[in-house]
């Protein structure tokens, strides 16, 4: 209790801390205090931040629509009897992958129907017999080109948070090391060592490290989570080609 009692009151007499110095501890007043390759830095990693969180808000945006044109879809084309009329809807869904999966589809099934003879040119399952198809294989070709050319549709500009993420915490570690750098040139020109000439230099310097971190975060969270999202939609496509070609085959095979 005695040492106790000596370190209580030599915090109570210990003399008050001056005022911080004047803008010390502000971020804006660290931000305006910046070099100019700190400046440089900053900006840099700000236009990062806005592009990546645009993309961001885009692809979440267009994946909403997807699944809500991708549901309305489905439903569409599994309580339909006719190719036909599921193309009627195509255009009103097009947000929707499996419509320009399902339009793919119908033009190779029209083109080879078209080439047996059909005399009405409407590949429908159902009614009265149609010719069978020359090529399922060609058929199968034609549904995966566009189920790449759709699921590149939907990993488009993603690439771009991974750029971000991996490359903004290097900028950022660059401005850092450059007012590191700065600051200890400082040091050797006044000559002294006092935490008050030292702190507010390596204080400037890290901010270019946080707005690396600032920038890097959210990419790499919103990356893998619209990877996930594209993961999932390419997986709903390939089972709707699957889907599509039994029942190409239960109407149309030879």
């Amino acid at each position: 209790m005695r040492i106790l009692g000596y370190y209580a009151f030599a915090f109570l007499q210990a003399p008050v801390a001056s005022e911080p110095a004047e803008g010390f501890g502000d971020l804006f007043g660290l931000i305006a205090r910046q070099s100019l390759v700190g400046h440089l830095v900053l900006a840099t990693l700000l236009a990062f931040s806005v592009v990546s969180w645009a993309i961001i808000l885009f692809k979440l945006w267009q994946f909403r629509q997807v699944d809500a044109q991708t549901s309305t879809f489905v439903a569409i084309f599994r309580k339909s009897r006719k190719f036909s009329e599921v193309q009627s809807v195509c255009k009103s869904l097009a947000a929707s992958p499996l419509a320009g999966v399902f339009q793919a589809g119908y033009v190779e099934l029209n083109s080879q129907l078209r080439d047996t003879g059909n005399p009405r040119n409407d590949p429908l399952p159902g009614g009265a017999p149609r010719p069978s198809l020359r090529s399922f294989e060609a058929l199968d070709r034609s549904l995966l080109r566009a189920s790449n050319v759709e699921v590149n549709k939907l990993e488009r500009h993603v690439a771009v948070l991974a750029t971000t993420a991996s490359i903004t915490p290097f900028i950022g570690l660059f401005g850092t090391v450059v007012g590191i750098i700065i600051a200890f040139q400082d040091i050797g020109a006044t000559g002294s060592t006092n935490l008050a000439v030292v702190a507010p230099g390596i204080a400037e310097a890290l901010i270019a490290t946080a707005a690396g971190l600032f920038a890097a975060i959210p990419a790499v969270y919103f990356y893998n989570h619209l990877m996930h999202r594209v993961k999932i939609t390419a997986t709903t496509i390939d089972d709707f080609s699957l889907e599509f070609l039994n029942i190409a085959e239960r109407y149309f095979a030879g």
